[in-house]
């Protein structure tokens, strides 16, 4: 048996391959797994801690675990690590320099799972696109947008460019719909039916409690937007669809005029006289 384990399955210079450094890598491989599904099934098991920064804490103790594996496995191999790296000092600068922007959403992936300002299943926004977070990794994210599309986005993104996060903090946030009325409309008539309106829209929080406001004079009408609060960031924009055409509705009954656009014309008349002479 000692024979087997000590046979050498091939050298190369001073490094030999034998079966039981094979084994003992499968071994070590089938421990890190077992250590970490403990590592993980304790951590979902705590109380009080989001499910978001249980997934950031798991992450990043198994990249930790991982990189340690791999120096015990260069170990057992018979690779010294310390000599491995000294000598090709020269040719990781090299590959440094060439692929820092890996590196650069590397680090931005480690901050993002120790700051967790970014979670799984928030809705942020980025360059305009509302999208759900759906995966953190060590160099990308994947989210989600409304066209059920997975988009993967460099770590480096989300740390450096202006990120709108709607639910960081609260799942809660605010929107609204504005809407234009004539001069001669009851303002408190149309702040009635608003008011009715979205008190009874679904989606739509009743606290905090939703507000009408009279915004501004416009220059044919006077506008009026409906503030409210709701926890479905992902689909608000059908609940605000089901909002105006509700207004358009209550609108029409009350006899409310939505004014049109209008845009006077002024039209100068030419004097062809002399022109027509020229051509006679």
């Amino acid at each position: 048996m000692k024979q087997f384990f000590d046979y050498t399955l091939f050298q190369i210079g001073q490094f030999q391959l034998k079966v039981i450094s094979i084994l003992l890598v499968i071994l070590l491989i089938i421990v890190v797994k077992i250590i970490l599904w403990l590592i993980k099934k304790s951590i979902n098991s705590a109380s009080g801690i989001e499910v978001s920064k249980k997934y950031a804490v798991y992450n990043l103790v198994k990249y930790v675990v991982i990189v340690f594996s791999f120096i015990a496995a260069f170990q057992i191999l018979g690779f010294n690590f310390t000599l491995l790296l000294g000598g090709a000092a020269a040719l990781l600068v090299g590959i440094g320099l060439g692929l820092q922007n890996i590196f650069s959403d590397f680090i931005s992936g480690i901050i993002l799972l120790v700051e967790s300002k970014i979670k799984i299943n928030d809705i942020v926004e980025v360059d305009g696109l509302l999208c759900r977070v759906s995966d953190i990794n060590l160099r990308t994210t994947m989210v989600l947008s409304r066209d059920d599309k997975y988009i993967i986005l460099p770590n480096s993104v989300l740390t450096k460019n202006h990120i709108i996060n709607w639910t960081y903090g609260t799942l809660a946030s605010r929107f609204n719909v504005s809407v234009g009325v004539g001069y001669t409309s009851d303002i408190r008539m149309v702040k009635k039916l608003l008011q009715e309106i979205i008190d009874n829209q679904n989606g739509a929080l009743k606290s905090p409690a939703p507000f009408i406001r009279f915004e501004d004079f416009g220059d044919s009408y006077l506008l009026f937007s409906i503030y409210f609060w709701s926890e479905d960031v992902y689909g608000v924009e059908n609940i605000k669809s089901e909002i105006r055409t509700k207004i358009f509705e209550k609108f029409n009954e009350n006899k409310i005029d939505i004014p049109l656009p209008q845009r006077v014309l002024h039209i100068e008349k030419l004097n062809l006289t002399g022109i027509n002479k020229n051509y006679t």
